[in-house]
């Protein structure tokens, strides 16, 4: 795969001295990202953070932002609620939007929801936005944004019932009704993007920058 859209800003903190291995908060109740920390061996501790998401979208939707600005002020803002519970812990949040044809999609809130939601993105190309951050003392410090453009094949009525009762309310988890990691992946004409990203974590410039502060060996 190849990364659609990507850019990587924000301040760089010092380096963390020899011998010292920081704390690590995910401010995320993402099962997809916890694995996926987990199984590149990364040590860190989960607190969700309580923001309503749905309240801010609105806001900031009506202040004429970006799907893109909006996963990054999300990502920041669960971050930051952690973090300041957590004096000099490093705190990661992140954050997944999905637009096709100017149309925000959220989490299906149940499968009649992931019904419409599928039919709705049938046989278009939608983008994926994917944001990441790490917060210290309540300052972001990093920051990183993915954009993937996905295509999706036209589903038939029959495919996305069987495809649902299949999946099951795993599906609830996931923006746009579907998980590439599994069977989702037979909803798709094509794919450009991270695959990390569209899994929830833009992971390898997260790990980079992991490295460069001492949490896990370079």
């Amino acid at each position: 795969m190849t990364t659609a859209s990507h850019h990587d800003s924000g301040e760089q903190a010092e380096d963390i001295s020899p011998g010292t291995v920081p704390e690590l908060i995910l401010a995320s109740g993402s099962r997809s990202r916890r694995h996926l920390l987990s199984n590149a061996a990364v040590t860190f501790d989960v607190e969700v953070a309580n923001v309503d998401e749905d309240e801010i979208k609105l806001a900031l939707r009506s202040e004429g932002a970006t799907a893109a600005q909006t996963a990054e002020t999300l990502a920041e803002l669960k971050a930051q609620r952690v973090s300041r519970r957590h004096p000099g812990v490093l705190v990661i949040g992140a954050d997944q939007m999905l637009e096709c044809n100017g149309v925000w999609f959220d989490k299906p809130e149940d499968l009649a929801h992931a019904t419409a939601h599928l039919t709705a993105l049938s046989g278009k190309a939608h983008e994926l936005l994917s944001a990441v951050c790490v917060v210290r003392d309540g300052e972001r410090i990093w920051h990183h944004n993915e954009v993937a453009r996905l295509t999706m094949r036209s589903l038939s009525d029959d495919f996305i019932t069987h495809y649902l009762a299949a999946v099951g309310d795993n599906v609830l988890t996931s923006v746009g009704a579907y998980q590439l990691e599994g069977r989702g992946a037979q909803l798709f004409a094509s794919i450009r993007g991270d695959y990390f990203s569209i899994l929830g974590l833009p992971l390898l410039p997260l790990l980079d920058f992991l490295r460069v502060h001492g949490v896990i060996p370079k």
